[in-house]
């Protein structure tokens, strides 16, 4: 007996009166899995059953019900799962710590650290207080809750999905407003959250039974049309069954034929979301062909194929490339010689047991009594998922935005693509070259630059289909643009791009709020020692001058107001500044520069080289010792550091004459090709534009250039970069400044 439950039994030390109904429910529930769960086990899970008993004792649910009855139920469906006896007992006391004064402590001595760990992951979530929080927020705290529990053993999603059903199963003496809640929130989260974990006997009862309370009326309607004319249907079915029977044997293939039931939610989604009728969904007949191993499958397929009319583009292989829920089949519609349609799976019992009990299968095998038929790359596989999307959460900013991303992941289908050796990623239904890229590295994705797919150049926002290559073109230059975030599909890309982000702006917050700080000072005539920063940080409430520069740098935190609360009221200085810098203004000449300076003249003017600025940039000045005022763009990477002196930092406007060219570095990207300078130099020919300066050379597949061109303001330059990028094998036109040629020189 594995460690998690070598504890001692005595259920006569819990003997308590237990009701007969209720004695016979539980009698009824251990008769089912006596097969399955040796006897040692059965003893845990009865003594179990006597503590939670004794525990809820004399405590009844709304329906006036005892409470025992409600765990009782859980284990009974999860028995139907056929999960381990950890979980049924992990089911059974589910409530007990919350509801009871029983502790965590009590059931780790009793029944193990591992059942108390199970206990433990409900009890989190039942007991969230959420005091003057909004709905949204309360709704997105459990669920984070739910995805960290589920995250230490996933067996507690199993039991909070019988716990759930149950709770559906007996929603009608709720309020109203209760129930709709309560099913609007099981259709969002559980049901296809259970989906996601493979567990497809769960989510056809979680979504019925939201629909029987979130549209009555529909529900009633399809309750009646299923009914009509059901010998005809069943009659047709049964001769489809019969004929496949007969062929099956007579190729030599032992195969069970079942007709599959149409739950009500999926007629429902397909009418509304679909634009189907009931005719053509009612005429759909349905069959299941279950064989023993994959070579049967493929027969099946061939004989189903022979007797009838296959469907042309309605064939999926899940066996060759299985879900991401581990689900497992062969999918194809035919058609019978009167007309019907036939929708037919053809999978192996192994695979018909985990398409409904999922997950729950591995923890089946662990106990000993079955064959192993989840691996445990699978259970890794979940668990990574998992993983990914509550990575994925501590990026959202707000509760609304991680429950988005929660149901994108929950509901979105998968497709396959492969890397140009032949490597299988799956990925989100409508994912793009970006969420591949972010698929096989995350140092790809933040380096990405342009992508192929099936061998021709496509945009970064391309949507990805089944079977298609992609190659990603990368970059040590490039970056992540906030562009990606509106088409990226995939948690993992969006939380990387997110944090990407988030870095960098905090890393800047941290630069600006320094600066701010400095410049604060020295507008006041004020020196600060290391000490005194020190304490200045924690008079505000920062406990590092990181975190305090980074809230200044942000706009959260006025260092003015800082500086007035720490250290007293800061003589103002302004009028003294504004003067020295006039007379520094009338010692310079004039220039004609296309550029003139606010309440001033007869200056002397320059361009800064470091970032080229041109007509239609923001601009502003600065008073250099010896050159005058040098014109930088207001994004010039060299502003921060003239920051460090304001006073000297000067308004300027452009005041360009007809006729005047200027100076305007680009880096271009494109496949490297033969002709590629000649379509480059055409480009500029046409727009008479010259090139000054070029170096081109190849960096793997990629044609990397730099080059100096001669524009006469903003609008040509945007015109040029336009027509550049749509040149043939053309990946990307970016406008840079001297240090970033440095940079990549280096």
């Amino acid at each position: 007996m594995p460690k998690e439950l070598e504890i001692e039994t005595d259920v006569e030390e819990l003997a308590i009166v237990i009701t007969p109904e209720v004695q016979k429910r539980f009698d009824e529930i251990i008769t089912q899995i006596r097969d399955e769960i040796d006897e040692k086990r059965i003893e845990q899970i009865e003594k179990a059953f006597h503590f939670a008993a004794n525990a809820h004792s004399g405590q009844t649910r709304i329906s006036g019900d005892p409470y025992i009855t409600h765990p009782l139920e859980v284990m009974g469906i999860l028995t139907e799962l056929h999960v381990d006896s950890v979980t049924l007992i992990g089911a059974l006391l589910h409530d007990i710590v919350e509801d009871t004064g029983s502790t965590l402590d009590d059931v780790a001595q009793e029944f193990g650290p591992v059942v108390a760990l199970l206990v433990e992951g409900m009890t989190k979530l039942s007991a969230l207080r959420y005091d003057t929080r909004s709905s949204e927020e309360r709704q997105a705290e459990y669920f984070r809750k739910m995805l960290l529990s589920m995250a230490q053993d996933l067996r507690v999603v199993m039991i909070k999905f019988a716990d759930r059903l149950h709770n559906m199963r007996t929603l009608e003496v709720m309020p109203i407003k209760s129930q709709i809640r309560i099913a609007q929130e099981t259709l969002d989260i559980y049901a296809p959250l259970a989906h996601r974990f493979g567990v497809g006997k769960i989510k056809w009862q979680l979504e019925d039974l939201s629909l029987r309370i979130l549209d009555k009326v529909a529900y009633r309607r399809i309750a009646e049309r299923v009914t009509m004319d059901r010998d005809e249907r069943e009659n047709a079915l049964n001769n489809v069954i019969e004929q496949l029977k007969i062929h099956l044997k007579s190729e030599g293939i032992n195969a069970e034929v079942l007709g599959r039931a149409k739950h009500f939610f999926s007629i429902y989604n397909k009418i509304n979301r679909r634009g189907k009728s009931f005719e053509e969904i009612l005429d759909l007949l349905a069959v299941r062909i279950i064989v023993a191993d994959i070579p049967d499958c493929y027969k099946a397929l061939g004989v189903a194929h022979n007797l009838f009319t296959p469907i042309v583009e309605r064939f999926s292989d899940y066996i060759a490339m299985p879900k991401g829920n581990m689900y497992q089949s062969l999918h194809t519609k035919v058609m019978d010689k009167e007309g019907h349609t036939i929708e037919v799976q053809i999978r192996t019992r192994e695979m018909d047991e985990i398409a409904e009990v999922g997950i729950a299968a591995h923890w089946r095998y662990k106990e000993g009594k079955s064959s192993r038929i989840i691996r445990e790359d699978n259970l890794k596989d979940y668990y990574r998922w998992l993983r990914q999307v509550i990575e994925g959460s501590k990026e959202e900013d707000s509760s609304e935005e991680f429950m988005q991303t929660l149901k994108i992941n929950l509901f979105t289908d998968e497709i396959y693509v492969f890397t140009p050796k032949g490597k299988l990623i799956r990925l989100p239904k409508e994912s793009s070259p970006v969420d591949f890229a972010f698929a096989v590295h995350s140092d790809v994705g933040l380096k990405t630059l342009g992508s192929k797919v099936n061998g021709k150049m496509v945009p970064l926002n391309t949507r990805l289909f089944n079977g298609d290559s992609v190659e990603i073109l990368t970059s040590a230059n490039a970056h992540p643009s906030a562009d990606w975030l509106r088409f990226v599909n995939s948690s993992k890309a969006r939380s990387k791009i997110k944090r990407y982000f988030k870095q960098t702006q905090f890393e800047d917050s941290i630069r600006i709020g320094e600066e701010l700080l400095q410049r604060e000072l020295k507008a006041n005539k004020l020196k600060m020692s290391r000490k005194e920063i020190l304490d200045l940080v924690n008079g505000a409430g920062h406990e590092s001058p990181e975190s305090f520069y980074a809230a200044v740098g942000a706009g959260d935190l006025s260092v003015k107001r800082v500086l007035k609360d720490v250290i007293g009221e800061v003589t103002q200085t302004i009028e003294k500044r504004n003067a020295a810098r006039q007379s520094l203004m009338r010692t310079l000449k004039r220039d004609t520069s296309n550029v003139r300076v606010k309440g001033a003249d007869n200056l002397m003017i320059a361009f800064g080289n470091c970032c080229s600025p041109l007509p239609g940039d923001r601009i502003i000045g600065y008073l250099s010792k010896g050159r005058g005022i040098v014109v930088h763009r207001n994004d010039c990477p060299n502003i921060a550091d003239l920051s460090k002196d304001p006073e000297k930092l000067v308004d300027v406007d452009w005041d360009v004459h007809g006729g005047s060219l200027f100076n305007c570095r680009l880096r271009i990207y494109g496949e490297d090709r033969n002709n590629l300078l000649k379509d480059m130099a055409d480009v500029f020919s046409k727009m008479k534009v010259s090139v000054v300066e070029l170096n081109l050379r190849s960096e793997g597949s990629l044609a990397v250039g730099t080059l100096v061109v001669q524009v006469k303001g903003l609008g040509q330059l945007s015109r040029l970069m336009n027509r550049v990028s749509k040149i043939q094998n053309i990946v990307k036109v970016e406008r840079i400044n001297v240090a970033d040629v440095a940079e990549k020189i280096v």
